[in-house]
């Protein structure tokens, strides 16, 4: 590119009349894929289940078991690029293209560059900014009630459920946030050689176009993520594959 030239986006339309249906359609199809070629994505799922189970045994034994409500908050901030690899396996399955361990891997190195580690790091970066506000809102109500910062009793006291009510808040609007900026993003970057600027526009254009929808999907995200991983994480083992492939044929179904 020319550097006099001024910098254009490229024509990727996405669509604007999703429906509740077109999510129907893409967990049917997540749950095909994943029954399909279900070690791919039972992989993956260990690797976010297993990264849980770190983190909430290192609060539990050398921090404050407190803080296990908002690293169970924010914890799915990562969930999207741990998904990567399902992308490849849902786009070679649908081009008809052989599946192997080293092309789907290999996906987790995008396309030879750098877009979607850039994102990755975006991510780590938010998923840090979550906990530090976190923090922040728990020594604020920390301080008013007067409790130690080991006591469990602060979340039945009204400061305790303020802090609750002003975290949940706070977390979901900053995961919808980064739902926003990677739900069409990085399977973008998987499907197309772009970079990871565009692709963020892009997500966040569909997002905005098709508002219920996309809300309802990050809703159905949400929900489903929390409830697996109530039994030690260990539900995540078809849940996560299944919102991952599903999310794909979303992404598919999105993008023109």
């Amino acid at each position: 590119m020319n550097p006099s030239e001024p910098f254009q986006i490229p024509p990727i339309q996405v669509a604007n009349d999703l429906t509740l249906a077109d999510l129907r359609v893409a967990l049917g199809k997540g749950w095909a894929d994943f029954r399909a070629h279900p070690l791919y994505g039972m992989f993956f799922a260990s690797i976010y289940i297993a990264g849980g189970l770190v983190l909430a045994w290192l609060l539990a034994t050398y921090g404050n078991s407190m803080w296990l409500i908002p690293v169970a908050s924010g914890f799915p901030l990562i969930a999207p690029f741990t998904a990567v690899g399902l992308y490849e396996v849902s786009r070679r399955r649908e081009a008809g293209l052989p599946l192997g361990w080293g092309a789907v891997l290999g996906a987790l190195r995008g396309r030879g560059d750098d877009q979607l580690l850039m994102i990755g790091g975006f991510v780590f970066v938010g998923f840090t900014f979550w906990m530090i506000l976190a923090h922040g809102i728990f020594a604020i109500f920390m301080s008013e009630s007067g409790m130690g910062s080991q006591s469990l009793s602060l979340l039945q006291s009204p400061a305790g459920l303020g802090m609750l009510a002003v975290g949940t808040v706070t977390g979901a609007m900053m995961a919808f946030l980064f739902y926003a900026v990677t739900v069409i993003s990085l399977p973008l970057l998987v499907d197309r050689d772009i970079d990871f600027l565009t692709a963020i526009i892009r997500s966040l254009r569909a997002v905005q176009l098709n508002q219920l929808v996309m809300t309802t999907w990050a809703a159905i995200i949400a929900l489903t993520l929390f409830a697996a991983m109530v039994p030690a994480f260990l539900g995540l083992l078809v849940v996560l594959p299944v919102l991952g492939h599903a999310t794909w044929h979303l992404y598919r179904r999105t993008v023109d």
